[in-house]
């Protein structure tokens, strides 16, 4: 079975001719992102990620994590991995040097991210899940809480968790019933049970710092009255060292589709007496503050979906390589080939690839974005930036993911027969990539998300900026790439409409503009992903008329035509779903169904 392979000359020409990785280093605080780190932390991470947690991919599937008497075993060699993970400084990549990080770009961190989750998915849920718990106490927490818990979450010696969902509440954060009382100095006693929660317990890491979400006693009712807590596994005691048990344990963990490897844990609070925990910030702004960990999280999820797609065309690449069966169309009596040669394969396999560099593109303009709004010293360039990233994370997470579980799907096809069986490892992308376009809020909560608060509340503002970004790049697009030209020229004239259409519609039926959401979503995500492969298109051309040889070039040039074709074509008939089919979606009677 093929180990994963960090995809590095696509993921440098992401970052640096489109993302503008030079650009981001000049950014007060990142300016040790020079060339020559930025080569050798993409090497060792490539390094990493191949030699070490690909391996384990396939052990935290068939082996996984194990729970006993409230304690959670990870899978075989995971405990091993992630000890040198953090001693390799892995965790603190774009943390605040304040608190032990490296302090570099969050684009080079979504570089290395998208690395760890390629090669071994459950295993990056880890560290995903104790960044967002990074930024939530940095941007929250009190300084005794950043003194006592972010040294160790920066340097992934501890472990941080997200707890929101509960079994009467899912996704609806307005009925959480978990209460939280006040016992003096800033202290409360936390009583109530979390679902899902993601690396809740296990055997990594010496304390697990759980973000609870909880209400006091004169709390208002529905979000307005939501505290946020930090509820440590193991008490602190006065020196910092870690103190007696608290009142937080694991009762059980998921028996799940996919990611074996990572535990999902239900977590009960106060069970023998209170869960002790301290307040984040104010009370009721807790879901507020989980918003912070949210939207890293959203943007990471994003990254799953992209880690997953490339996973599972890395391994679809290698069997139609391989595996040889039947004789090249239009060849009588030839020898037998690879399948690599068939063309429905090779139009399966271009799809993949397509698809998987257009969401690593979107994906790294995005995180630059993140870097520019939190560093650029220009106030105006900030709002923009962030307006931007803001208006981008529902597609890169909505979007990738979506098409992560398309694209491990067409993995298992290329494998014909083979696919459906699990030691291929095809069917395990398809399994783990399924999660992705759930985690962290559905698709629909995406897209929702993105019509409402980033489109509607702003009366397009964002998005037609943006799309007059897309109008200026179609000018390069002429002469021998002028058939990408006319798709992505098309596919924006119908993102306009579109947008258009949700601006006018949303404050008058609301039901119509949510209808439309998710179809406005992949509309969006395909006309963004085109416009940075028509960018990465212009850039191929010049090097190849500039005399470099390298064959990464055509193969770029190929790649951003068949996207043009093959999927820009999609949009002028998504455009008619999102104006038009609210009818369809909407008029059946609720018995009917």
């Amino acid at each position: 079975m093929s180990e994963y392979v960090a995809p590095l000359k696509d993921v440098r020409f992401a970052l640096q001719e489109l993302a503008g990785l030079e650009q981001v280093a000049t950014l007060p605080g990142c300016e040790e992102a020079t060339p020559d780190l930025v080569d050798a932390i993409l090497e060792e991470a490539g390094r990493f990620a191949g030699e070490v947690l690909s391996p384990l991919n396939r052990v935290g599937d068939t082996v996984g994590a194990k729970w006993r008497d409230k304690e959670v075993t990870t899978a075989p060699g995971f405990k091993e991995a992630y000890g040198q993970f953090v001693e390799n400084g892995w965790n603190g990549l774009s943390c605040d040097p304040e608190f032990g990080g490296q302090g570099l770009p969050k684009l080079l961190s979504a570089a290395v991210s998208e690395m760890w989750k390629g090669a071994n998915h459950a295993f990056s849920l880890c560290p995903m899940l104790t960044q967002g718990a990074i930024e939530a106490l940095t941007l929250a927490g009190s300084d005794e809480q950043k003194a006592a818990y972010l040294p160790k979450l920066v340097s992934g010696e501890w472990t941080g968790t997200m707890n929101l969902t509960e079994p009467s509440a899912g996704s609806d954060l307005a009925a959480v019933r978990t209460r939280a009382e006040p016992v003096g100095d800033g202290t409360y006693r936390i009583f109530g049970q979390k679902i899902f929660i993601t690396y809740g317990e296990h055997d990594m890491a010496d304390n697990i710092v759980h973000l609870v979400l909880a209400r006091t006693p004169n709390a208002p009712e529905g979000v307005k009255g939501i505290s946020l807590f930090v509820v440590p596994k193991f008490l602190l005691q006065a020196d910092g060292a870690l103190g007696e048990r608290n009142d937080a344990y694991c009762v059980s963990i998921e028996h799940k589709l996919g990611i074996h490897g990572s535990p999902t844990a239900v977590l009960a609070f106060g069970d023998n007496g209170g869960a002790i925990g301290t307040l984040v910030g104010e009370e009721n702004r807790g879901l507020e503050y989980m918003f912070i960990m949210m939207n890293a999280a959203r943007f990471n999820v994003g990254l799953e979906g992209l880690g997953d797609a490339e996973r599972a065309y890395q391994r679809a690449v290698a069997y139609a390589r391989e595996r040889i069966q039947g004789t090249e169309a239009g060849v009588r009596g030839g020898p037998k080939v690879p399948i690599l040669r068939h063309p429905d394969v090779r139009r399966m396999l271009m799809s993949m690839r397509a698809q998987v560099e257009a969401m690593r593109a979107l994906a790294y303009v995005t995180a630059a974005a993140l870097d520019n709004a939190h560093a650029n010293p220009d106030e105006g360039e900030r709002r923009k930036s962030q307006a931007f990233a803001d208006l981008m994370i529902p597609v890169v997470k909505g979007w990738s993911t979506e098409n992560a579980i398309q694209i491990a799907s067409t993995g298992v096809q290329v494998h014909g027969g083979m696919g459906y069986i699990e030691e291929t490892g095809a069917a395990q992308h398809l399994r783990d990539a399924r999660i992705t376009a759930i985690y962290e809020g559905t698709t629909a909560i995406q897209a929702n998300d993105l019509i409402g608060r980033k489109i509607a509340r702003e009366q397009g503002a964002t998005i037609k900026a943006v799309i007059a970004d897309m109008r200026a790049a179609l000018a390069k697009l002429d002469g021998d790439l002028a058939a990408i030209g006319r798709r992505q020229r098309a596919a924006v004239d119908a993102l306009e409409q579109a947008a258009d259409w949700i601006v006018a519609t949303y404050g008058k039926d609301i039901k119509a503009a949510s209808a439309a959401a998710v179809p406005f979503l992949h509309l969006f995500g395909i006309v963004a992903g085109g416009w940075q492969m028509g960018r990465a298109a212009v850039i191929a051309r010049q090097r190849v008329a500039g005399g470099d040889s390298d064959p990464f070039w055509p193969a770029k040039l190929n790649t951003a035509r068949f996207y043009a074709d093959h999927l820009l074509t999609q949009v002028p008939g998504l455009a008619e779903t999102v104006i038009h089919g609210a009818v369809g979606a909407l008029e059946m009677e609720d018995d009917s169904f």
